[in-house]
C-alpha cells in the first residue's frame, strides 16, 4: 500500500512539474492548446492586399486599434516597436500587424503613416466595416463608438487592447494584454522563434 502512495505521489509531481515547464514557457498568456488563428485578408498599409497566412513562417504579433487612439494604441506599437529592437537580427522573423477597429476613418494611407511612425517594418491593415467586424468577431475583439460630449461628429472607440502571439505555423500561442512590459514579449517571441 506504501508502495501505491509513493508511485502516485511520483506521478502527480511528474505531472505538476511538465505542466509548470510547459507553461512557463511564456509570461504573457497563454492558448491552451494552441489553436490555428483564423485567416483573414484585408487592405495593407503597404499598398498590397494581406493575407494572414502569406507569413507563416514568421512569428506575427497581431494588434487592434485606431490611429486617432489618444493613448493605448501609441503605447502598444512603441512597446512592441522596443521589443522588435531588442530581438536584434532575430527581428527579421517577427511581424507585427495592426488591424484598424475604425475602417471608416482608417484608411490604407493613414494607417501606413501610423504605424510607419513606430517602426517601418510594421504593417497596419483595413477594410469594410462588415470585413473589419467578422474579423473582430473571429478574435473576440470588443469594439464600440463612443460620441464625444462636445461635438457629436467628434467619436473615440473603446476596444479591447490584447495582441496576439501566433506561431511560425499560423497557431494562435499566446495573448498578451495591455501594458506588458518590454522584455516579456522579447522573451515570449524569441521562445516562439526558438520553437
Amino acid at each position: 500500500m506504501h508502495r501505491v502512495l509513493l508511485a502516485a505521489v511520483a506521478i502527480v509531481a511528474f505531472t505538476l512539474s511538465a505542466h509548470a515547464a510547459d507553461t512557463a514557457e511564456f509570461r504573457t498568456g497563454v492558448f491552451k492548446p494552441s489553436r490555428p488563428a483564423p485567416d483573414f485578408s484585408l487592405r495593407g498599409s503597404n499598398g498590397a492586399d494581406f493575407k494572414l497566412s502569406a507569413y507563416r513562417g514568421k512569428v506575427v504579433a497581431l494588434g487592434f486599434g485606431y490611429t486617432s487612439c489618444p493613448n493605448v494604441c501609441p503605447t502598444t506599437l512603441l512597446l512592441l516597436a522596443q521589443a522588435r529592437q531588442k530581438l536584434g537580427v532575430e527581428a527579421k522573423d517577427f511581424q507585427v500587424v495592426y488591424v484598424t477597429v475604425d475602417p471608416e476613418r482608417d484608411n490604407a494611407d493613414r494607417m501606413r503613416q501610423f504605424v510607419s511612425a513606430f517602426d517601418p517594418s510594421f504593417i497596419g491593415l483595413t477594410g469594410t466595416p462588415q470585413v473589419i467586424g467578422n474579423i473582430e468577431k473571429d478574435y473576440g475583439i470588443f469594439a464600440k463608438r463612443l460620441p464625444s460630449k462636445g461635438d457629436p461628429g467628434v467619436y473615440f472607440i473603446d476596444h479591447s487592447a490584447l495582441v496576439y502571439l501566433i506561431d511560425r505555423s499560423g497557431n494562435l500561442r499566446a495573448m498578451m494584454p495591455f501594458g506588458v512590459p518590454v522584455d516579456d514579449i522579447v522573451h515570449d517571441v524569441k521562445a516562439l522563434l526558438a520553437g
